[in-house]
């Protein structure tokens, strides 16, 4: 094959594959299909799915706040999944000590 043969070959087959420009033909037009949902808080600004749960009510602030910092010691710590004694370290961080007998849990 020639220089010139491919060339032209690289030429035609330069263009859409079934020769019709998608720009030519009628625009879709464009539907907002949100229903009119608030999707951002402000410029840039989401909710975290953690922020989302404590301000809808299905955490307490309390939970919300050793939420925050077992994340925190993870990022920090470069950690996925902490042991059980870093999470007590964690809890005592927060303030937490033992002062009553313990309880059952069910």
């Amino acid at each position: 094959m020639a220089q010139s043969d491919r060339s032209e070959e690289s030429e035609q087959s330069e263009g859409p594959p079934n020769g019709v420009e998608r720009r030519e033909g009628e625009r879709r037009s464009v539907v907002d299909r949100r229903g009119g949902l608030e999707r951002r808080r402000g410029p840039g600004r989401r909710r975290t799915d953690e922020r989302r749960s404590a301000e809808e009510g299905e955490m307490t602030e309390e939970q919300f706040e050793f939420l925050m910092a077992i994340n925190e010691y993870k990022r920090v710590n470069k950690r996925p999944f902490p042991t059980w004694t870093e999470v007590l370290d964690v809890i005592k961080a927060l303030g937490y000590r033992k002062v009553a007998e313990p309880q059952d849990i069910r």
